[in-house]
């Protein structure tokens, strides 16, 4: 691992200098959903149509947002991470991850990892971190693990454990390596599908390391989530729900951590800050943590 601190001044990339406003982002359309401000016309048209198809839409974003909360307040606390790679991070939220895991470990090192310039300009929001711990970002695809890993091996040590963290990421994935995030740039193999990406990825993490995944389903309602599927096909955008089965197969070889793949709203509860609103319709993200023995 490089000792280097990263520079508080996000990395300049040729690629991603110019921001396509012609056609939604997944990242941008996520911001509109938890009421961000850094998205476009075209991200909250498509954003309304969805949420016109299904009016919980946000609702929905939000109860994702909290999973992250509770489910890093849990590996920097009772697992003891000190180590995290997050891919897909999206527009800067707050509170954001590494505030969240450094204000329990204060010596926590955070990679964020997206290939949307809109994240790229903001990413000085995500590098404001202790002093005791480092913030990175990576302007990379989630279909290049080689070069995630490469780069964050200048601030996490890949041979201690790390948090891999893949927020409502992979339903952007389809089973063939379509990517609704973007061609990703030189060197993505398009071949390569979401639990191909997932694997080679865990696979370079050390033993001890978890895994923080959640996935839209259509096993609640599958006809909103059908609907949602054709809008987003109609902005250009791949997106990908899978069933209990389909979601459980990212972490084969893995051992969950209680209570296992579960709808968001119903893992652990009781870690979150302030009381969560009492739900009667289901959330249709699973979401789970688990470690690699």
């Amino acid at each position: 691992m490089s000792e280097h601190q990263p520079s508080a001044t996000p990395p300049a990339h040729p690629e991603s200098d110019r921001i396509d406003t012609t056609r939604p982002h997944p990242a941008r359309v996520y911001d509109w959903f938890l009421g961000g401000k850094d998205n476009y016309p075209v991200d909250e048209e498509l954003g309304r149509q969805i949420a016109g198809l299904s009016p919980d839409t946000k609702r929905i974003a939000r109860h994702n947002r909290w999973f992250m909360h509770r489910a890093m307040r849990r590996l920097a606390g009772e697992e003891g991470i000190r180590q995290f790679l997050d891919i897909g991070s999206g527009i800067p939220t707050e509170p954001n991850l590494h505030q969240i895991v450094q204000g329990t470990a204060p010596d926590a090192r955070v990679v964020y990892v997206d290939n949307d310039p809109i994240v790229l300009a903001h990413a000085g929001a995500l590098l404001s971190g202790t002093a005791e711990g480092a913030t990175a970002y990576l302007d990379a695809d989630v279909r290049q693990p080689e070069r995630i890993l490469g780069l964050a091996a200048d601030v996490l040590d890949l041979d201690r454990p790390v948090a891999l963290s893949l927020i409502a990421l992979l339903h952007f994935v389809d089973d063939g390596g379509g990517n609704g995030c973007g061609d990703g740039g030189e060197g993505v193999g398009r071949s390569e599908g979401a639990y191909a990406l997932v694997e080679r990825l865990m696979e370079r993490l050390a033993p001890g390391s978890c895994l923080v995944l959640s996935q839209l389903t259509g096993d609640f309602d599958p006809e909103s989530v059908a609907k949602g599927v054709a809008s987003y096909a109609a902005g250009g955008v791949t997106l990908v729900p899978r069933s209990h089965r389909a979601i459980s197969r990212f972490f084969d070889g893995l051992e969950m951590v209680e209570p296992g793949l579960v709808p968001v709203v119903d893992w652990h509860p009781e870690l979150s800050v302030g009381e969560l609103p009492v739900e009667t319709q289901p959330v249709p993200i699973y979401g789970a943590v688990a470690r690699k023995p």
